[in-house]
């Protein structure tokens, strides 16, 4: 058991080393427009590993990561619109006939703050949340409801503050960032691999988490979460813990994003792009972190081919998809290669058996 349990380790980590190969080579064959995509994928990427840790190891199922995204795209587009205003009255908040900045936007004109912000914002809003809710055992469907719920919430506040968000239209007109054009090939390339290398970070730290008596702990309150509790675990500090850290990482993958679609508006946050993440984690294969960043990458990938290719039906393919790897492959895209070898296995042994059968 100990044998195929270190093989299945050896196999991830080689399957890891060959993505990074590959994402580090692209740029060089791709065009920029292509980079740029495959930068917001990788954006989507980091956001799902959060996500794998709070639904694939631990069984908690959160349909508001939304709101955590969309916290660390909104603050750190509050950030470009200073610099792209030269720290003046931005274009939307003159028509709303302000005259001055909100107090929040004078703080986040500091590049240093501004991403600290992005990570800190969404992990104290996930800690008060978390605290309240699995503290008093809100879980199952009820979370999941609750979650939904607040994402609701949080786009019509977004709507509705159209002096200081920007509304329906969001914020948008980025021309720099840190000083250098944001239009610029040579930036937007930086950007990528700057993403390319939070994304093999996260994925680094979350791994070593897994292996840990932490991660033990994660999967025992998934699959047992009683039987821990009457072992004197704590398992609501659990819970608000890795829910945490999964907003933290949500942040971030918001501040990244935004940095190379060039607009955040309450429509990329709301509920269905909420329920497109957990899709990327489930065609990935949930429980594996490898799998549902393959699954964010590929699902994206496949969504821009389609909707280029046949634009009147794109969606009717990209449904297909979904429904294909759910009836065939319920343990998600990652679960092919333990059917390729249970299968390969059982091939084997009936050639064995007729073989014997002969001999005999």
């Amino acid at each position: 058991m100990k044998s195929v349990v270190a093989n299945y380790m050896i196999s991830r980590k080689w399957l890891l080393l060959a993505l990074v190969i590959l994402l580090i080579l692209l740029p060089f064959v791709l065009s920029d427009f292509r980079v740029n995509l495959l930068g917001r994928y990788l954006a989507f990427a980091i956001l799902v590993i959060g996500l794998d840790l709070l639904w694939g190891y631990m069984g908690v199922l959160s349909l508001g990561h939304g709101i955590f995204f969309g916290l660390g795209a909104y603050i750190m587009g509050i950030h470009l619109k200073m610099e792209a205003s030269s720290g003046g009255l931005p274009d939307f908040m003159m028509w709303s006939g302000m005259t001055e900045l909100p107090w929040f936007w004078t703080v986040l004109q500091h590049p240093v703050i501004a991403i600290l912000a992005g990570i800190i914002v969404p992990m104290i809003i996930a800690v008060i949340l978390g605290f309240f809710t699995f503290r008093n055992r809100i879980q199952d469907v009820y979370f999941t409801i609750l979650t939904q719920a607040l994402v609701m919430v949080t786009v019509t506040l977004l709507i509705s503050r159209q002096d200081v968000t920007g509304g329906t239209n969001g914020l948008t007109g980025f021309s720099t960032i840190f000083g250098f054009s944001l239009s610029d090939p040579a930036t937007q390339r930086v950007i990528y691999y700057v993403t390319l290398g939070c994304l093999v970070i996260i994925l680094l730290i979350c791994s070593r988490l897994i292996n840990s008596l932490f991660g033990k702990a994660l999967i025992a309150i998934r699959d047992g979460e009683n039987r821990l509790r009457f072992s004197g675990y704590d398992t609501s500090m659990f819970k608000v813990l890795v829910f945490t850290i999964s907003a933290g990482i949500a942040g971030l993958a918001g501040m990244l994003f935004v940095m190379q679609v060039g607009i955040i508006s309450p429509t990329q946050i709301g509920i269905i792009p909420s329920i497109e993440m957990i899709l990327w984690v489930a065609i990935g294969g949930r429980g594996t972190l490898i799998g549902p960043v393959i699954g964010a990458i590929l699902t994206n990938s496949a969504k821009t081919f389609f909707s280029e290719s046949y634009p009147d039906i794109w969606l009717y393919f990209l449904g297909a998809v979904f429904v294909i790897v759910v009836i065939f492959l319920p343990g998600g895209l990652m679960s092919l290669g333990k059917k390729l070898k249970r299968r390969n296995s059982n091939e084997k042994g009936q050639t064995n058996s007729k073989a014997d059968y002969s001999a005999s």
